[in-house]
C-alpha cells in the first residue's frame, strides 16, 4: 500500500517544498508547473474532498482557499506535522490510499498529487474499487502524477535521467511503480468511470475519472 517509501516520505518532508518550487535540479522536470498542476487538481474538484498523500499540505491550502470541505489522509506522521502547522484545523487522518479511516460524511471528489505511483498495479486496483464504492454516481477522482504513455517512452525518460547525472530521480524511476496511462484507464473504466488525461509537463498528466 505504499507504505514501503514511508522512510523517504519522513526523510523529505523538511525538503519536499524546496523540491516542488524547483530548487533542485535534479527534479526540476518532474515539477515543473507544479502551481499550474495543482490549480487544474482544484479546478476540477467539487464539493467534499477527500486528498490522499496530503504531504505538506500545497494542495489542501489551494482546496480550502475554494472553499472546499477538505479531509487528508497522509501515512507520514512528519509530512501530516507540516501540513497541521500550516492549517490546524485541516483533519489530516493516518492512512493510505486503502487503508484508511471509516468517513463520517459523503465525499463528491477524491484528489491525489505526486502519490498514486506508491501503489503496485495490484493495489491500485483495490484502491479504484474503494473509490467506486465510496464515491455517489457523478462523483470524480481527480489525480495528478508521474505516469507515461508508454513502456518505451519511461525508458527513454530513464535514459535522459542517467545521461543528466540525475541519480535520485532514475533510482525512483527504476524503484516506484509509475503507471502507463492505457493501463490506468483500464482499471478506472472497468469500474464504470469516463476517464480523460490532460499532460502538463514532461512527467505528470491529470487523471479525471467520473463515476457513471
Amino acid at each position: 500500500m505504499g507504505l514501503e517509501f514511508i522512510d523517504i516520505f519522513e526523510d523529505w518532508a523538511e525538503e519536499y517544498d524546496k523540491s516542488v518550487a524547483g530548487l533542485d535540479p535534479q527534479y526540476a522536470q518532474v515539477f515543473a508547473n507544479y502551481k499550474g498542476i495543482l490549480q487544474e487538481v482544484v479546478n476540477l474538484s467539487s464539493g467534499t474532498v477527500l486528498e490522499f498523500g496530503v504531504g505538506t499540505g500545497n494542495l489542501s491550502t489551494l482546496l480550502i482557499e475554494a472553499g472546499h470541505k477538505v479531509i487528508g489522509i497522509e501515512p507520514s506522521k512528519a509530512m501530516r506535522d507540516v501540513a497541521k502547522q500550516k492549517h490546524p484545523n485541516l483533519p489530516v487522518l493516518d492512512g493510505d490510499f486503502i487503508a484508511f479511516p471509516k468517513l463520517r460524511t459523503s465525499i463528491d471528489t477524491i484528489v491525489s498529487t505526486y502519490a498514486f505511483h506508491h501503489l503496485t498495479d495490484d493495489e491500485k486496483k483495490i484502491a479504484v474499487k474503494k473509490y467506486h464504492d465510496l464515491l455517489l454516481p457523478g462523483g470524480k477522482v481527480v489525480f495528478g502524477d508521474t505516469m507515461f504513455t508508454s513502456k518505451e517512452a519511461k525508458e527513454l525518460i530513464i535514459e535522459d535521467a542517467r545521461n543528466k547525472g540525475h541519480h535520485d530521480l532514475v533510482e525512483d524511476l527504476n524503484r516506484e511503480y509509475y503507471p502507463t496511462i492505457d493501463v490506468l484507464h483500464d482499471m478506472f473504466t472497468k469500474h464504470s468511470f469516463n476517464v480523460s488525461f490532460k499532460q502538463m509537463n514532461d512527467f505528470v498528466w491529470i487523471m479525471e475519472a467520473e463515476k457513471q
